[in-house]
């Protein structure tokens, strides 16, 4: 009788642990297990902020960080705080008047500490840099950004020379 109960216990926790639940505007979304981001939902998430940039989305790319994100370019170059403070930033309502391009060429997640990092090419009002981003992620969002680049008129591909891999 002890082992039956045991059985339909954990069965009751098998089931409410991965039974759907309602997600924010009701569409029905697996339960989560763990609260962690892997590496492809941090791919996503960074794809995400790229093409908010990309096509003058400042909404869009404002909401992957969280409320109280800090996007920083050490030390103080660019400093942030807050999505509010990022999404006129990134352009506002009206968009910014000049294109943004970001170029994603790698992205590397740690699942364990939810630190990720990815070098890119961002290209704005005719100039271009080359960088690296280290980001935390906290509940699904962006809630640390530190970046650090470097201002260059050469493509991508002869800036790394030696160093590709």
């Amino acid at each position: 009788m002890k082992r039956i109960f045991i059985v339909l216990s954990l069965t009751s926790l098998i089931f409410v642990a991965c039974h759907d639940k309602k997600g924010e505007q009701g569409q029905s979304q697996p339960a989560l297990i763990s609260d962690k981001f892997d590496k492809n939902q941090f791919k996503k998430l960074l794809n995400a902020v790229a093409k908010g940039w990309n096509t003058n989305n400042a909404r869009a790319a404002a909401n992957c960080f969280s409320e109280d994100a800090v996007y920083i370019e050490p030390p103080n170059q660019q400093l942030y705080q807050g999505r509010k403070e990022l999404f006129d930033f990134f352009g506002g309502e009206r968009g910014r008047t000049n294109p943004m391009k970001m170029t994603w060429h790698y992205l590397i997640f740690d699942e364990d500490n939810q630190i990720g990092t990815g070098e890119y090419t961002f290209e704005y009002k005719g100039r271009s840099t080359h960088g690296i981003v280290i980001v935390k992620i906290s509940e699904g969002k962006i809630r640390r950004w530190r970046e650090y680049q470097y201002r260059s008129t050469t493509e991508w591909g002869k800036f790394i020379g030696e160093s590709a891999f």
